[in-house]
């Protein structure tokens, strides 16, 4: 599980949060591979800038997210202490609140849709989203947190004007000119 862990520590790290601070973000999920959005957080001890990409759902007007670590993940430890945030979603960068559920059914309902759109990391874990009981899913579940981000505000990204994606494009746009005239 440790390798695993380490693993996608540095997928995270150098292609992920990489790929969505450039405009790539809505490339990135699919049923397979899972809708992914990312966390800027505030380091609780260091007060730098912290990312971190999770899986999530968009339900009533929130975006909610799960700590499959439950409450020792960096992440969520840093919205504990500040509990405003920014989310990088692929459509976009919203500003929020986050709060911890703590109601059950809410809690329940949106661990079992966010796992449902994190395509096979669930599985990974021993998680079918899609068949597993209210109490297999709440016993398997025992340790992870869902957090409901509760949108206060927008934020340029990188489609937007002044963004990088043209810049991206516009590669992409040269590559193939020079490979199809060759």
């Amino acid at each position: 599980m440790d390798a695993l862990r380490t693993l996608f520590r540095i997928l995270n790290k150098y292609f992920m949060v990489p790929a969505f601070k450039s405009g790539f973000g809505p490339f990135m999920g699919n049923p397979f591979s899972g809708y992914i959005m990312v966390l800027k957080t505030v380091g609780h001890k260091s007060g730098l800038t912290r990312y971190a990409p999770v899986n999530y759902a968009i339900h009533d007007g929130s975006i909610y997210c799960l700590s499959g670590m439950g409450k020792i993940a960096h992440w969520y430890k840093n919205l504990s202490a500040n509990s405003q945030i920014e989310v990088i979603l692929p459509s976009g960068t919203v500003s929020g609140e986050a709060f911890t559920i703590t109601d059950a059914d809410e809690r329940l309902n949106m661990m079992r849709q966010i796992l449902k759109n994190s395509g096979f990391a669930s599985f990974m874990a021993g998680i079918n989203a899609f068949t597993i009981s209210d109490e297999g899913l709440l016993e398997k579940g025992e340790e992870m947190v869902v957090i409901r981000i509760e949108p206060n505000g927008i934020f340029a990204s990188a489609v937007d004007p002044g963004g990088k994606l043209w810049l991206w494009l516009t590669i992409a746009f040269i590559v193939v000119l020079v490979f199809l005239l060759i």
